[in-house]
């Protein structure tokens, strides 16, 4: 991939790094964000270790996947950024579906084809010198899935191999122009802008699940979409309540 055709083919005006092989492109974004000016796409072409949510890696080739890292700076503070990775799976849905892929997403940050997870998104953030907080949104996005990367997982994984036939650049340029749009809604109206959006491609809408801590079930219930904050909702045995993101996992119950 090249960075200035990326740039190019965006509208976005976001500057793009490419670079061959990194440990983590949100890892090295954290590590440049006392002094960065602008908001800051970075791809790798091959990332070797990868992080998802409560620090598990994400495996990733460079023929088999598109591994980038976006760091955007906000105003206000890291309170002011509830909902966000709720907001950019709703964008990443949509953008996947008029490339001609249609996704679910699972609460809170994972994106779905045919019920396997397809790619996932992990938001962390760091207070900018002189105010505000960079947010850096780390995305791994599965093109194709090879047998022998399942069987490492221990678990069957979504691929798009429609997506996995255009040219990366093309690819990343328009994943980039949805996700600089929907930061920007965000920056005006917060998740309330995305809750509608979300909810439409919410995988477990209507199915019974349990929210778990550590393997611990903390509550079980039938999973009822979002609220304008990005809280689950999940109507219990004694009433509707809201679960906040946080190290909680979330399953269909068995």
């Amino acid at each position: 991939m090249k960075a200035e055709r990326i740039a190019a083919l965006s509208t976005s005006g976001v500057a793009v790094e490419v670079v061959a092989q990194t440990g983590s492109t949100s890892a090295d974004l954290l590590a440049r964000a006392a002094t960065l000016t602008e908001p800051l796409l970075l791809v790798a072409e091959h990332q070797t270790a990868g992080r998802g949510r409560a620090g598990r890696s994400w495996l990733s080739s460079s023929e088999n996947s598109l591994t980038f890292s976006l760091a955007w700076k906000f105003a206000g503070g890291p309170q002011a950024l509830l909902g966000l990775p709720l907001a950019i799976g709703a964008a990443l849905g949509d953008a996947l579906g008029q490339l001609g892929v249609q996704v679910q997403l699972k609460w809170p940050n994972d994106v779905l084809k045919d019920g396997d997870k397809l790619a996932g998104i992990l938001v962390e953030t760091q207070a900018a010198p002189g105010g505000g907080t960079w947010c850096v949104i780390g995305i791994g996005l599965n093109l194709i899935m090879p047998d022998e990367v399942e069987a490492q997982l221990g678990r069957s994984a979504a691929g798009a191999p429609w997506l996995a036939r255009m040219e990366r650049d093309v690819l990343m340029a328009a994943l980039l122009d949805a996700l600089a749009d929907c930061l920007r809604l965000f920056e005006r109206q917060g998740f309330g802008a995305f809750c509608a959006r979300w909810n439409l491609r919410h995988a477990w809408q209507g199915e019974t699940v349990v929210v778990l801590d550590n393997g611990v079930v903390l509550h079980e219930g039938r999973a009822a979409g979002v609220d304008e904050t990005g809280r689950l909702l999940l109507d219990t045995d004694a009433g509707r309540i809201t679960v906040m993101a946080g190290d909680v996992s979330l399953r269909v119950k068995a």
